[in-house]
């Protein structure tokens, strides 16, 4: 698409304005639209998928004196260096992720809110696999609260498990309130 002001280059500015819920589009090469409009740009290298993972890596803190050790931890069966694989983004073998565990943990929180992938169950096969889930939680709930002597919580965990393990007989019919 050409641009519509100076119709010799290609439109890569596209402008919308809505103006009394009238929608108005422009078309224009960046030139006209620095021109015409008083936009200014300012040139950015593209952004590279393959730069987002070593990205994080740059920004991950690392505690004061461990540097050089950070640097010098390497992959025994390929021989990757932490440093090579913050700067290439992937791994030379299977044994990378055990010989950087620890600081893929610290990421994997970064990124994802978690180091541990808990998977995701689909709305209509799931119920039943909800339902598991949250009979295996409130037993952790309730094992707490006993190993607190907090008795009357406990109690009431117990009767959730109960009403939770009576859907899960019913084929994970909702029986009601």
């Amino acid at each position: 698409m050409l641009c519509q002001e100076c119709q010799k280059r290609p439109a890569n500015v596209h402008l919308t304005q809505i103006i009394n819920q009238e929608k108005k589009t422009r078309h224009l090469c960046e030139q006209c639209a620095r021109e015409k409009s008083g936009f200014t740009f300012q040139a950015q290298k593209p952004f590279s998928i393959h730069s987002l993972l070593p990205g994080l890596l740059e920004t991950e803190a690392i505690p004061a004196g461990t540097a050089e050790t950070a640097c010098k931890v390497q992959c025994e069966q390929c021989g990757l260096t932490y440093a090579q694989f913050v700067k290439i983004g992937r791994f030379g073998c299977g044994s990378c992720y055990n010989t950087f565990n620890s600081r893929l943990c610290s990421l994997f929180r970064r990124v994802h809110g978690a180091s541990l992938h808990a998977g995701k169950v689909p709305a209509r096969a799931g119920i039943l696999f909800k339902i598991k889930r949250g009979i295996g939680e409130q037993r952790r709930q309730l094992q707490i609260h006993v190993n607190r002597e907090e008795f009357e919580q406990a109690a009431v965990v117990r009767d959730r498990i109960r009403r939770l393990e009576q859907e899960l007989a019913g084929g994970g019919q909702d029986s009601g309130p």
